[in-house]
């Protein structure tokens, strides 16, 4: 099965998460071929990139199911890699990409989503960091992200706000969120990618370059960061309490440890 389908479309390049049945939660061989299609992506022509989810939610953030797997290093660097080289050519792709929201964005998937020049957002998605949930920090660029859409005390205090997600108006008022609509949030994206591609592109991207090129060293510092506190977090009792409690579907009961 294709985890990740890719379309092209009159300049638009439309990347879709695809495992529906598990809200687009990603596990390892998802990411891997997620990653191969972001790379054919960023070399082919089309200059708008749409990355959307299928089903009821644009992506639940990565497998809890994987995490049983990190105490082995090699399994947990093949991940870790494959996730922040996916958010990393997103970030430095020479093209402008918009990311359609619909359902939750959880986790890492909302770090994928932040990943984009434009999030378009229907009024109902719902946009939560959670990985306080199972004892963990923000992987995929989250601190990054977060800093950049809200500044850094109020970045905070959103990746600490678990269980709480907050929707789209508010989602919108935030930062999170440009662009809102009750419509089909695919189709919105499109229309936006349409509206781009007969824009001054040459121009809007080198301001893109520009921006992105001077934070491309701040950002790997960031995913490395994350990357080394995952692998510290993956066997503290407060990250083996949040994922049994949460394949128990109860509350957890954290100690601070």
């Amino acid at each position: 099965m294709n985890f990740v389908k890719h379309e092209s479309n009159n300049g638009i390049s439309f990347i879709s998460l695809n495992r529906p049945d598990r809200y687009n939660a990603l596990n390892k061989e998802m990411l891997e071929e997620l990653y191969d299609v972001v790379d054919m992506v960023d070399k082919n022509e089309d200059r708008i990139v749409v990355l959307r989810g299928e089903g009821n939610a644009f992506c639940a953030g990565g497998d809890i199911a994987m995490m049983k797997d990190f105490g082995n290093k090699e399994f947990f660097d093949s991940v870790m890699d494959s996730i922040a080289g996916i958010v990393r050519k997103l970030y430095m792709m020479p093209k402008l990409v918009i990311s359609a929201v619909q359902g939750s964005a959880a986790g890492l998937g909302l770090s994928l989503a932040l990943t984009a020049d434009y999030v378009v957002a229907h009024q109902e998605a719902k946009f939560g960091m959670l990985f306080i949930g199972v004892g963990l920090a923000p992987d995929g660029g989250g601190h990054f992200w977060a800093e950049q859409r809200l500044g850094i005390q109020r970045a905070k205090q959103f990746i600490w706000g678990n269980p709480r997600q907050v929707k789209g108006e508010e989602a919108k008022h935030m930062g999170l969120v440009d662009l809102l609509t009750g419509e089909d949030v695919v189709q919105e994206a499109g229309k936006l990618g349409q509206m781009l591609l007969a824009s001054p592109l040459e121009a809007m991207l080198k301001t893109k370059m520009t921006y992105h090129e001077e934070r491309l060293e701040k950002l790997n510092y960031f995913l490395q960061k994350e990357k080394q506190n995952q692998w510290e977090l993956r066997y503290s009792e407060d990250h083996q309490e949040g994922v049994h409690a949460f394949l128990e579907k109860r509350k957890p009961s954290f100690k601070g440890k």
